[in-house]
């Protein structure tokens, strides 16, 4: 793993599922890791529900845009999360890869999008645990 980790978190879309893990890991990570994310066929904008939980927890979402997924983002990744994209997902030997079974936030309202959100959120911190050795709760002052 390189000394700062770099995380790719990826979705079929990225526009919802990736692009809140992203936001939620930089956020955490405090500058402690890099986050990409990507999707496997790249929507045309940020899932707008996903932006209202994002921004209701004071998190900005205005310069991500749905990127797609190239090899060589996977190659550079210490880790890879994917979110539901499936075979459409590359999987590399050294790269270690996480499958996070998530529901889909397309097309759900505002209060279905938030436990989705909140799973995100969870594991994120947790990730971001154990990749730094430190406490992403403490450490975030929450």
């Amino acid at each position: 793993m390189t000394e700062t980790p770099e995380i790719l978190v990826v979705c079929t879309h990225n526009a919802g599922r990736s692009v809140a893990a992203r936001v939620l890991l930089d956020h955490y990570g405090q500058g402690r890791v890099t986050v990409r994310s990507a999707g496997s066929a790249p929507g045309d904008a940020i899932n707008p529900a996903v932006a209202q939980v994002l921004a209701e927890r004071g998190l900005d979402v205005s310069r991500e845009f749905p990127k797609p997924l190239t090899d060589e983002a996977v190659r550079a990744a210490d880790v890879v999360v994917t979110m539901g994209c499936g075979d459409a997902c590359p999987v590399f030997p050294a790269t270690r890869h996480l499958d996070w079974d998530l529901a889909d936030p397309a097309g759900r309202p505002v209060e279905e999008v938030r436990p989705i959100v909140d799973d995100i959120d969870r594991r994120a911190r947790a990730l971001l645990d154990e990749l730094t050795g430190e406490d992403t709760a403490a450490a975030a002052g929450s």
